[in-house]
């Protein structure tokens, strides 16, 4: 009897933190359907079809973050109810800065208009799901067809970046990161090279 008690306690143990572990794991990416977007970022976005929504530490805090491939009609107009910044890198790193002027550049693509980015920077046990995340960023401009969420050396430091492949005749590959302050955009070159 005496032996029975010395395995039941740590197999009691055992099954009690697999039952913690489940019940704080992650869901997948995948669970994110367009109720979700529209309730972090309003009624105007959505998600777009084919990117799938990355999950990665973005701005190294150790919580987990989305990357979420989506359409918003005019997302300057829901900023500030839904509680996000309306950022541009990709125009940033060329030399114009202020969304409220890059979001009125037409594409020469009708595909590509108000396509963007979605970033949820999470915030405790919850990470990206959290009710109040930690930060909420709408990404325009960047002329993705396909993205993709990797490891980036910067200054010596291993950090999180999106890299996409860009919608041009050459199949430029491009990463923006979070720099601790701020993203960046970066151009890479050509995937033929």
């Amino acid at each position: 009897m005496q032996c029975q008690k010395v395995f039941l306690v740590p197999l009691l143990f055992l099954s009690a933190l697999c039952c913690l572990a489940q019940s704080s794991a992650p869901k997948p990416a995948s669970a994110v359907d367009n109720d979700f977007v529209q309730k972090q970022f309003g009624a105007t976005c959505s998600i777009l079809p084919g990117p799938v929504p990355q999950v990665a530490d973005l701005d190294g805090d150790g919580v987990d973050d989305i990357v979420i491939a989506g359409r918003c009609t005019n997302p300057l107009m829901d900023a500030a109810q839904y509680s996000f910044q309306v950022i541009d890198p990709y125009y940033t790193y060329l030399g114009y800065s202020d969304p409220k002027i890059t979001t009125q550049f037409a594409t020469e693509d009708p595909n590509m208009r108000g396509v963007v980015l979605l970033i949820i920077h999470g915030s405790g046990p919850e990470a990206w799901r959290a009710a109040t995340p930690k930060a909420k960023f709408v990404i325009v401009n960047l002329p993705f067809r396909q993205i993709s969420v990797k490891k980036l050396e910067l200054k010596k430091k291993m950090v999180m970046g999106i890299y996409a492949e860009e919608i041009n005749d050459d199949k430029t590959i491009s990463v923006t990161f979070w720099d601790g302050k701020r993203y960046r955009y970066q151009p890479l070159g050509s995937a033929l090279d």
